[in-house]
């Protein structure tokens, strides 16, 4: 039997595991005994190279009963280099389409916001190597997989990264529940960048500063903020809309 090891990038669930199977990402697969017959159908369909275990090798393996019976080996989250996004836009021969994130520490929100940003078309994720959670197997899951298929970038300082890109032509566009201007009012006709601060303290005031607009999400009476990646999805979704024809579907 081998072993699994604790530097193992892990992930675990049926949903995760076969999109990382599919995207030739799994280097190590294993199930375990007594799942359904049609999950190892899948498997054997799929050309995955499988070993079973018992159960409860994989419950201590992932510390959870969650696991649903499959965990695998995934190829380690790399980060891209800074151009990436840039050349991915050109490659679609579209404006780009850039996500900030300042200081959101939660590998599952980071995650989400990963799976969120490749959904709804943004060409990269950028974020700072001080405030932002690692990239590991949590983050990974979080993005049902897709942390391997949309460039993901650590820059060293984000309002010097902010400035950069202002001298790249690209517009920021900051999420801010204080703007007094709601985001259907924008102009998405542009390159762009949205930066989404941390849930509870929203951007730095140096971050905010840095953006050449804020605008805010209106939300219904007695509502509370929302969680960053719903947040992100509704500015995206707006994006596409304010982008005009050929960018919604």
């Amino acid at each position: 039997v081998s072993k699994l090891e604790d530097r193992d990038m892990l992930i675990y669930g049926r949903n995760p595991v076969l999109e990382a199977i599919r995207e030739g990402q799994a280097v190590r697969v294993w199930v375990a005994r007594g799942v359904e017959g049609w999950l190892i159908r899948e498997l054997e369909k799929l050309g995955a190279d499988y070993e079973l275990l018992p159960r409860i090798e994989l419950d201590q393996r992932v510390r959870t009963t969650q696991h649903q019976g499959l965990v695998a080996e995934v190829a380690e989250l790399q980060f891209s280099d800074p151009e990436a996004p840039f050349r991915l836009a050109k490659g679609r021969r579209e404006e780009v389409l850039l996500v900030l994130l300042d200081g959101v520490t939660d590998p599952r929100n980071y995650g989400a916001i990963i799976r969120t940003a490749l959904a709804l078309g943004a060409h990269g994720v950028i974020t700072e190597e001080r405030r932002s959670a690692p990239l590991s197997p949590l983050v990974l899951k979080a993005s049902a997989g897709t942390a391997h298929k949309l460039p993901l970038v650590q820059v060293k300082n984000l309002p010097r990264y902010m400035e950069e890109i202002k001298g790249r032509g690209v517009w920021i566009y900051g999420a801010s529940g204080k703007a007094q201007q709601d985001l259907t009012r924008l102009d998405y006709r542009r390159p762009l960048a949205i930066v989404i601060g941390s849930e509870g303290e929203g951007m730095r005031r140096l971050v905010d500063r840095h953006c050449d607009e804020t605008a805010c999400i209106p939300l219904w009476p007695g509502a509370e903020s929302l969680n960053a990646s719903v947040a992100l999805a509704i500015f995206l979704y707006q994006a596409r809309l304010g982008r005009g024809p050929g960018q919604i579907g």
